[in-house]
C-alpha cells in the first residue's frame, strides 16, 4: 500500500499543511523538531517512504550525474584494460565535482534506447567502440550534451575527444623500422562489425571504423619511407579476443616471409599475442618484436614489458566530464597527443 500513499495523505494524517510535510523531507531544518518527528512517524505508519527523487530532479532540471554509454555488455567497463583506465579518469573528475556516475549499456538496441532515455543524468560520455552512430542517434534524442570517445567515423558536428590515430601508428612503425626491421605483420582491431581474418586494401578502405583504418594507413605510409612494400605486409583483423588473436598470430607466422616485427593495434591484442608467441617457443624480442597501442597499465607488467604507443586515456575521461558539466552549447572537439613508450618487447631483428 506504501506506493499508493501520497505526501498529501501524510500531511492530512499528521495534521500539518502539505508544504510543511514537504519541508520535513526536503528542508527539515525549517520545521520544528516535534513536528518533524510527528510527520515522520505518521509516514512510517502509513508506509510512505518519501518523495520520488526523480520528480525532484526533473523540477530542478539537473541530476548532477554523468552517464557513460556503450553497446558493449556491462562487463566491458571492468574487463577491458582501456575501459578501466578511462573509467578511472571519469570517476576522478566526477569525484572532484561531487557528481554521480551511471553506466548505460545494452547489447539489444531496444533495451539500449530505453536505458539512455530513462537515465537520470546531465549528459553522456559515449564509448563509440562499436555501433557508435546508433549511440549518437539515441543520445541526440535526449537533447543532452554528450562527448564521443573512440568515435568510429569522423563527424565534425558532434563533440569528440580523441587522438591522431594515423600519427600514433606512424610512431610505432618508425620505431621498428629504425631498429632495422623490414618484414612486418599487423594484428588489427575491428574494421567492421562481423569480419575476422585477413583483409585486403579494398576492405581497409571501406572500413566501418576509422580508428583501425587510420592506424593501418599510418603503418603503411611510414613503412613505405623505409622501402617496405604494402603488399608484403599481411594484415589480420582480430575481434580483440584471445582466440581470434591466436588465429591472427598463426596466420602471420605462416606467411611467405615470417615477420620479424608485429604491429598490434591495441595493447590488449598485443598482450594476447605475447602469450601465443611464448606458447610457440618464440622469443620476444629475440625472434619477433611487437609494439602495442594504448598505453594501458597492464602493458608494463607482462613478459616482456610491452613497447606501446600511449594515449592519455584517463585524461580523455576527465576532459569529457569537464566538457559535459561546463557545456556552453557549442561543439567541442579536441585531439590529445600520444607518445612512444619503449620497453623490452622490441629490439634489433635477429640476424
Amino acid at each position: 500500500m506504501g506506493d499508493l500513499v501520497r505526501l498529501s495523505d501524510v500531511a492530512k494524517a499528521a495534521g500539518v499543511s502539505q508544504g510543511t510535510a514537504s519541508n520535513v523531507f526536503s528542508r527539515p531544518d525549517l520545521v520544528r523538531p516535534e513536528v518533524r518527528e510527528r510527520v515522520r512517524e505518521t509516514a512510517r505508519q502509513l508506509g510512505y517512504a518519501g518523495p520520488d527523487p526523480r520528480g525532484r530532479l526533473l523540477r530542478a532540471g539537473k541530476s548532477n550525474a554523468i552517464g557513460v554509454a556503450t553497446v558493449e555488455p556491462l562487463s566491458y567497463f571492468f574487463e577491458d584494460p582501456f575501459a578501466r583506465v578511462l573509467m578511472t579518469g571519469i570517476s576522478e573528475a566526477c569525484d572532484e565535482r561531487g557528481a554521480g556516475l551511471a553506466l548505460v549499456s545494452a547489447r539489444n538496441t531496444e533495451r539500449l534506447a530505453w536505458n539512455i532515455q530513462s537515465a537520470l543524468v546531465d549528459g553522456f560520455v559515449l564509448l563509440c567502440i562499436e555501433n557508435g552512430e546508433k549511440l549518437v542517434e539515441l543520445t541526440r534524442e535526449r537533447q543532452l550534451p554528450f562527448v564521443a570517445l573512440a568515435l568510429g567515423k569522423p563527424d565534425d558536428t558532434i563533440s569528440a575527444i580523441g587522438i591522431d590515430d594515423y600519427a600514433g601508428a606512424q610512431i610505432a612503425a618508425r620505431h621498428l623500422a629504425e631498429l632495422g626491421h623490414r618484414r612486418f605483420g599487423i594484428l588489427a582491431i575491428e574494421f567492421g562489425d562481423l569480419h575476422e581474418g585477413p583483409v585486403s586494401d579494398a576492405e581497409i578502405a571501406d572500413a566501418t571504423y576509422s580508428t583501425s583504418r587510420d592506424r593501418a594507413y599510418g603503418y603503411f605510409e611510414e613503412l613505405a619511407l623505409y622501402g617496405v612494400d604494402r603488399k608484403s605486409i599481411p594484415v589480420y583483423e582480430t575481434r580483440s579476443t584471445a582466440d581470434s588473436v591466436r588465429r591472427g598470430v598463426e596466420h602471420l607466422l605462416n606467411s611467405a616471409e615470417r615477420p620479424t616485427a608485429i604491429l598490434a593495434m591495441s595493447d590488449r591484442v598485443a598482450m594476447f599475442a605475447l602469450e601465443v608467441l611464448a606458447e610457440r617457443g618464440l622469443s620476444v624480442p629475440g625472434d619477433i618484436s611487437i609494439v602495442g597501442f594504448d598505453g594501458v597499465p597492464e602493458a608494463a607488467g607482462v613478459t616482456p614489458p610491452l613497447t606501446t604507443v600511449a594515449q592519455p586515456i584517463a585524461e580523455m575521461g576527465r576532459r569529457a566530464v569537464k566538457t559535459i558539466l561546463e557545456h556552453s552549447g557549442g561543439v567541442h572537439r579536441e585531439s590529445l597527443p600520444v607518445e612512444l613508450v619503449v620497453r623490452h618487447s622490441t629490439a634489433l631483428p635477429n640476424a
